[in-house]
């Protein structure tokens, strides 16, 4: 990284959570222009078919927590 991309890297950090997040969608935004038009509708229905499934209860949801610990034990 460049000196001025870490100077802003260390100045994002100092973010509230939400604000990093929408940050970082911004960012990632920027980067590929050439997207399949049809990403966009494909990911509406699988936020639908799993918002439903927790809605039903049919799905039990993981902590970020959890499954950081998860990744941390299996990188170890």
């Amino acid at each position: 990284m460049t000196r001025g991309v870490e100077d802003l890297f260390q100045e994002a950090i100092q973010l509230p959570e939400r604000d990093r997040a929408v940050l970082a969608d911004r960012l990632i935004q920027t980067l590929d222009r050439s997207a399949d038009p049809g990403v966009e509708a494909a990911w509406s229905e699988e936020i639908a078919r799993r918002v439903a499934e927790l809605d039903a209860g049919a799905v039990e949801t993981i902590s970020w927590e959890d499954v950081r610990e998860d990744l941390n034990r299996s990188n170890a």
